[in-house]
């Protein structure tokens, strides 16, 4: 990666090599893959603050992202990944509290984002994909520690009588669990409401035993059976698990990107960044040629696959803006090339959706528009000359909050098109449990089967405009100065005020875990992260560990 801004900011890269991994160990043997977390105190990724108690910042969360994604791809014969510590006493201790403590609360608030859609990968790929995991909890296991725990099929919990989890931080610091952890206590494990607030607000933990009964874990074994009964987990998970492929695939080369003044540049994905106007205009390219349809092909094209390629190269590309743009507010999003060639891409990938580099490169495609969904920016698609919003493309319009199309009505020749394939009736459900095309119609069945209906064929802008698929249709006279002044005003609108307003249009009508993990993310941590009984100078996450003694304002707001 080339990074020559001019302002000289430190850029943060989401690009990793287990060879160059500081915190995270990872064995395959045959069809069990094991995470062993031993993290160097030395490595965190900002000065300042030391990794003690296996405890994690960003830097290791992006090897965990990076690992994760290697079992995927160049270990598809894995059926079940076990997340083991590799320290004594100590499983995870969840996010550094000083790394926490010294941070903006724009890095906080992304650092939990990030790694509530690693969870929630996690999750995702043994729903779709089969790939089981187990937490094998050996020590304490608190807060974000017990969180990763939360995301894995099975938690089993060794009873040494030292050994506990706990989700510590209301009691110690003043904020929540901020990566999932009421939600998943409540939503995932069913734990019951009054047993989950003594847990939440007891600093302690909780015992294997207690922990069993009160259902924070599934299991627990003496030391000396625990590892047969870690054993006895992993086998039933195999059985579980329909995932299967060959012992090798494909290496997943570092995503190449040449970063500059003018923004991200990749082979398949360009953003050019304005800073002055706060806008960053995303353009995703189709293929130049038919894209390989034989499973041997595509093998043999590995990371260069363009459905891997584009998908790999866009996560990147929103992980980056998220992080490293923070004024950036504005994502418009365009696409490039001939929609026949998108449309062929999309029958292959449904053609082959069983061989496991398709599947997995479906997940990844699901995730990346998943990440796109919850991302906090306004997302404007531009549907202009040149586009091909077709099928997968147009899932990613679907994600914005608006939809502008080019009407040319005197040159229909030249006019840009949508069209629908059968990627946009199931292929990628959002984090509500829907398709985009449902969210958008507020489950109206009757509308989406007229959707299915003319699935294939090309729709102009004043059909998509009176079918409900595009938002405005300015004509070439208006276009570049409606859009002008969209942009302008967006621009010009609080930025709190639209990442609240954004979060809750996003996903109208029925709730999953997932969306509400996310509406809290919004909601209540970027509010309690930002009070004084937090932040403050004698809030409890700056004096932590510091001896003194937090003081609050009592009143409830």
């Amino acid at each position: 990666m080339n990074a020559t801004h001019t302002d000289q900011r430190e850029l943060v890269s989401f690009a990793t090599h287990p060879s160059r991994y500081r915190h995270w160990k990872l064995d395959v043997d045959g069809d069990v893959a094991r995470l062993k977390l031993d993290i160097d105190e030395d490595g965190g990724l900002r000065p300042g603050y030391k990794l003690k108690l296996n405890s994690y910042d960003l830097g290791v969360d992006i090897e965990l992202h990076d690992a994760l994604n290697r079992v995927r791809f160049e270990h598809p014969a894995v059926k079940v990944v076990v997340f083991e510590s590799g320290k004594d006493r100590i499983w995870c201790s969840g996010a550094n509290i000083y790394m926490l403590g010294l941070s903006t609360h724009a890095w906080k608030v992304n650092f939990c984002k990030f790694t509530n859609e690693t969870r929630n990968g996690l999750e995702d790929s043994s729903r779709h994909e089969g790939l089981k995991s187990i937490a094998a909890v050996t020590g304490a296991c608190a807060g974000g520690g017990y969180e990763l725990a939360l995301a894995c099929d099975r938690i089993v919990m060794v009873d040494d009588r030292s050994s506990t989890v706990s989700l510590p931080e209301v009691p110690l610091l003043g904020v929540l669990p901020g990566t999932g952890g009421l939600t998943r206590v409540t939503d995932k494990r069913k734990v019951r409401r009054d047993l989950a607030d003594i847990f939440c607000t007891t600093s302690e933990g909780v015992r294997a035993d207690r922990a069993k009964a009160w259902k924070l874990v599934d299991a627990y074994a003496k030391p000396q059976q625990f590892a047969g009964l870690v054993e006895a987990e992993v086998a039933a998970l195999k059985a579980q698990s329909s995932r299967s492929g060959p012992p090798e695939g494909i290496e997943l080369v570092s995503v190449a990107a040449r970063i500059d003044d003018a923004g991200y540049h990749y082979d398949t994905v360009d953003v050019q960044v304005d800073r002055a106007g706060r806008v960053a205009t995303f353009t995703v390219r189709a293929p130049k040629d038919p894209i390989e349809s034989t499973p041997d092909a595509i093998v043999a094209a590995g990371v260069n696959w363009w459905p891997l390629k584009v998908a790999r190269e866009l996560d990147d590309a929103i992980l980056n803006l998220r992080t490293n743009e923070l004024e950036i507010g504005t994502w418009v999003l365009k696409t490039r090339g001939s929609s026949q060639l998108v449309a062929q891409a999309d029958a292959v990938l449904e053609q082959q959706k069983g061989h496991w580099l398709v599947r997995e490169t479906l997940g990844l495609l699901r995730r990346t528009l998943a990440r796109l969904d919850v991302t906090s920016r306004s997302l404007i698609a531009l549907v202009d000359e040149g586009s091909c919003f077709t099928g997968t493309f147009y899932e990613l319009a679907l994600a914005c909050d608006r939809i502008y199309m080019l009407d040319l009505p005197d040159s229909p020749n030249a006019a840009p098109s949508i069209e629908l394939t059968a990627a946009n009736f199931g292929r990628y459900p959002e984090v509500n449990g829907l398709t985009r095309l449902e969210t958008r119609f507020n489950e109206d069945t009757s509308t989406i089967e007229q959707l299915k209906a003319i699935a294939g064929s090309p729709l102009r802008a004043d059909q998509a405009l009176e079918l409900g698929l595009v938002t405005l249709t300015p004509d070439d006279i208006d276009w570049a100065d409606e859009i002008r002044l969209m942009l302008e005003e967006r621009a010009s609108l609080s930025p709190d005020a639209l990442t609240g307003m954004e979060a809750s249009l996003r996903f109208p009508g029925k709730e999953t875990m997932e969306t509400r993990v996310f509406g809290r993310l919004s909601a209540w941590q970027n509010w309690i992260f930002i009070r004084p009984n937090a932040v403050g100078e004698e809030g409890a996450l700056k004096v932590f560990g510091t001896g003194k003694k937090s003081r609050f304002d009592w009143k409830r707001v």
